[in-house]
């Protein structure tokens, strides 16, 4: 891949990842005992970057997401609550990942996410809060992190062995790794 295939594609998953961001945030959430609670469907993406990408153009992905999502519509407690969770999810999706396929599918790195991203806004909260007690949230938010977890690998997982250019770049970074 060139340095401008690879360009482009960076850019390509960024701006799924801020539109589908955006479409989330324009839907209403169905999960009424945990209200603020959301599926994380730009997940999706930071799965299929983590799979065919390497640790630093996967953390460029990741920026921009975070970045332009938050321009386009957030404000700067949404930028606060989405780094804290992205770096603490994305930092323990890598390290899941490294595990290897054998120990640790596509799913249960998902999953990892998931909950490490609840974890790194409740973490963000009780600072903002001045108060612990904000965690007493988390074992609900953590049984919806699994379940949203599980359901966006599992659509990550499908898109990476069918969509032909993703399985060929996944190929592509395994050759390479």
């Amino acid at each position: 891949m060139t340095k401008n295939q690879l360009n482009a594609y960076i850019a390509l998953l960024a701006a799924q990842a801020v539109v589908i961001s955006l479409f989330e945030n324009a839907i209403p959430f169905p999960f009424a005992a945990a209200p603020g609670a959301k599926l994380g469907l730009a997940n999706i993406i930071t799965c299929m970057a983590l799979y065919t990408l390497s640790t630093k153009d996967t953390l460029k992905v990741l920026t921009i997401r975070l970045i332009l999502a938050t321009l386009l519509g957030g404000t700067i407690s949404t930028f606060m609550y989405s780094s804290a969770g992205i770096v603490l999810s994305f930092i323990g999706m890598w390290l899941v990942k490294k595990l290897g396929p054998d120990r640790v599918s596509l799913i249960g790195v998902s999953a990892t996410g998931a909950i490490l991203h609840n974890i790194g806004q409740l973490i963000v909260a009780s600072w903002i809060a001045q108060t612990w007690t904000v965690l007493l949230y988390l074992p609900m938010l953590s049984f919806v992190g699994i379940l949203a977890g599980i359901a966006i690998g599992v659509m990550a997982n499908y898109l990476l062995n069918h969509v032909e250019k993703l399985h060929n770049y996944r190929a592509l970074r395994e050759l390479n790794e």
